[in-house]
């Protein structure tokens, strides 16, 4: 691109700023061919990665220039490329790829299809600094809002305005302790029956709270820039249950084979791990959905999304695991 973008085309899909002026070897390629290849390239763009294509022109690959100049003339392509490519999807929008270079640090990146055809290159100079200064920022004050800080209160505020920004965060958990302890109260029975039950309570609410909070802040950064796109909240949803139900899964067997080893109590080990499962998946439903209710409702959903979801996570988290509890109990 000969110019670089203002802060209004950010919005504007990937492709629009794309170049399809790029240089491109195959992988069945010797280096000697592509080397011919290249000489002979029209190209007028500046040569920063050779992409390596397959037969079906899909992104295979990436070639550093050290590699091409001192290999023999011999030797495929395919042996001597590097495969760990990220690529940016033609489906992004320029405020997405901007994501790309400030995680990454590459100077370009190749813009595939779903199906990895690789349709033109997006290079750094498209954006200014400028735009990754405010990027940053952002990112920054995200942090701190979700946590129910303002950053400008940690300049200049006086006590008593840090107290009323803050302290409804307190209060929150106040109010949703207070009710968890008398949902156990409610579960006495249950508990009753299995001591261990109360040994890994804290535990599984502590995995529940990390869950949430985790998808929360995930959920509200991408809402910052998909919230245009229609059908956003079904796609982060069955993005980040699938990735939840590895981890709570992960969390269940060795939080579950603890117990049996320890206590010699199956189905105690059956019971948390179950709870820890069925709980943190919940607590990722209401890490994107408690977000996503706010900003329906046009309310914050930076500050008051935090200690909100902390507080169902816990309530939810109670019911949850007591509930499957005297279930199994019961049988």
């Amino acid at each position: 691109m000969d110019r670089a973008v203002n802060l209004e085309e950010l919005n504007d899909p990937v492709l629009k700023h794309a170049s399809d002026d790029f240089v491109a070897v195959y992988a069945h390629n010797t280096v000697g061919e592509a080397l011919g290849n290249i000489r002979r390239c029209k190209t007028e763009s500046t040569i920063i990665y050779f992409y390596v294509l397959d037969a079906e022109n899909r992104l295979a690959g990436i070639l550093q220039t050290r590699k091409l100049l001192t290999a023999d003339l011999d030797v495929r392509i395919e042996e001597i490329m590097s495969t760990n490519q990220i690529a940016i999807p033609d489906t992004a929008n320029l405020m997405e790829a901007l994501e790309f270079f400030i995680l990454h640090r590459y100077l370009a990146f190749p813009v595939v299809d779903e199906n990895r055809k690789m349709l033109g290159v997006i290079e750094i100079g498209v954006f200014t600094q400028e735009m990754f200064d405010i990027e940053e920022q952002e990112q920054v004050h995200s942090v701190f809002d979700t946590l129910g800080v303002k950053i400008s209160e940690m300049r200049s505020k006086s006590p008593w305005s840090v107290f009323r920004h803050r302290f409804p965060w307190l209060l929150a958990t106040i109010t949703s302790g207070t009710v968890c302890a008398l949902l156990v109260g409610f579960f006495e029975a249950t508990l009753a029956q299995s001591l261990v039950l109360a040994f890994f309570l804290t535990l599984v609410l502590g995995l529940g709270e990390s869950v949430s909070m985790q998808t929360m802040a995930i959920t509200v950064h991408f809402m910052h820039h998909s919230i245009s796109q229609p059908g956003w909240y079904f796609r982060a949803l069955k993005r980040e249950l699938a990735r939840t139900f590895l981890m709570a899964l992960a969390c269940a067997l060795i939080v579950g084979f603890i117990v049996i080893i320890w206590r010699n109590d199956f189905t105690a080990g059956l019971i948390i791990s179950s709870g820890i499962l069925a709980s943190l998946l919940l607590a990722c439903f209401l890490g994107i959905s408690v977000p996503a209710a706010l900003h329906k409702l046009k309310l914050d959903i930076h500050f008051a999304s935090g200690p909100l979801t902390l507080a169902l996570a816990d309530i939810s988290t109670i019911v949850v695991y007591f509930s499957l509890a005297a279930f199994i109990l019961s049988r």
